[in-house]
């Protein structure tokens, strides 16, 4: 990987002004690492829409002429997820730096060509797992780091809401995913196994509601719920240890995470199995820095560029949860669970 002049500006293109792209615009206008030079979309609307509060970026249809340009250091891919092998490879191939959103490709041998030429050309390229980069979440890293709660038995998800339905993928590859950035990022474990279940029911080609079980070494399990019918909003981690308890609430205004002083204990000699011994004590609520996820993923990312180092979500993680994602929709399809060998 190629560093950057610590003190001069990284030159971003914006690819994709619709659902996300106006986030990741604002927050690279925000960080005075980057400059941002192109916004990219091919519906005119959105071009003039953006235009007129970023007057001095550049908006275009045109990829190619971004791409050619010299002076762009970095493209940015928040397209739908047919476009992202396409887009990304052409990026990379002109020497480009690349952030692509989640999830990085539609198949896996798509994946590992684009890590193939990020290597090749001596590029960093990044996969926007924003949760990886949550406050939260990067609390709950240093808890588990610490073995403040005990061998880890489990992490239970719900991630739940009513939409956005997306027509290219289900709900696993839209939510889940997320799910398994964090799972890789927080627990150093081998993971063996993964089994779907899932149910269509509005435009029966994609999966609306799914359950993923995920298996584990050290009979670690990782269980997540998603779903693009339900009438609330729900986004809760719990994690199991045999010390203490973890939960995140996302949607909390201001205590998201609680770390339970519980647990259970069976002691042969004096309690039955029918009768364990429940421990309760305090409950603690961290504090946590107020700082937008996206912010932290883009400022790493710019430290990443600057410092020749190697992203946390990048391109070999990125590469890793597509082949969990394949695996989910394999188990789907053929009602068991599937070997997972990352």
């Amino acid at each position: 990987m190629s560093s950057k002049n610590k003190n001069s500006k990284i030159n971003v293109a914006v690819v994709g002004l619709g659902y996300w792209g106006p986030n990741l615009l604002r927050n690279f206008s925000d960080i005075k690492d980057f400059k941002v030079l192109y916004g990219c979309d091919l519906v005119s609307k959105n071009l003039e829409k953006f235009s007129a509060i970023y007057p001095s970026v550049i908006f275009t249809n045109n990829f190619d002429g971004i791409i050619k340009d010299k002076n762009v250091d970095l493209v940015v891919i928040a397209t739908p997820l047919s476009t992202h092998f396409k887009l990304a490879e052409k990026a990379l191939k002109a020497k480009k730096h690349v952030l692509i959103e989640k999830p990085m490709t539609q198949k896996s041998k798509e994946a590992v060509k684009l890590v193939k030429l990020a290597r090749q050309n001596n590029k960093i390229l990044m996969v926007g797992y924003t949760f990886v980069y949550s406050e939260p979440v990067k609390k709950i890293y240093e808890i588990l780091k610490n073995n403040y709660i005990g061998q880890i038995y489990y992490y239970d998800s719900t991630r739940i809401n009513l939409g956005l339905i997306q027509n290219d993928v289900n709900v696993i590859w839209d939510l889940a995913c997320h799910d398994f950035s964090i799972i890789n990022y927080l627990f150093n474990k081998r993971l063996k196994s993964i089994q779907a279940f899932g149910s269509k029911f509005v435009n029966k080609k994609n999966e609306e509601i799914a359950h993923v079980i995920i298996n584990a070494e050290d009979n670690f399990t990782a269980h997540i719920n998603v779903s693009w019918l339900s009438p609330v909003k729900i986004r809760t981690i719990l994690i199991g240890g045999s010390k203490k308890m973890i939960a995140f609430d996302d949607i909390s205004p201001n205590e998201k995470i609680r770390i339970y002083n519980k647990s259970v204990d069976i002691k042969p000699s004096q309690i039955t199995p029918f009768k364990p011994a429940y421990r309760s004590g305090d409950v603690v609520i961290p504090y946590l820095e107020q700082n937008e996820s996206l912010k932290n993923e883009l400022m790493h990312l710019a430290f990443c560029i600057k410092n020749n180092k190697k992203p946390i979500t990048n391109g070999e993680e990125g590469l890793k949860i597509v082949k969990m994602l394949e695996a989910a929709n394999l188990s789907l399809k053929v009602r068991k669970a599937i070997s997972l060998n990352l």
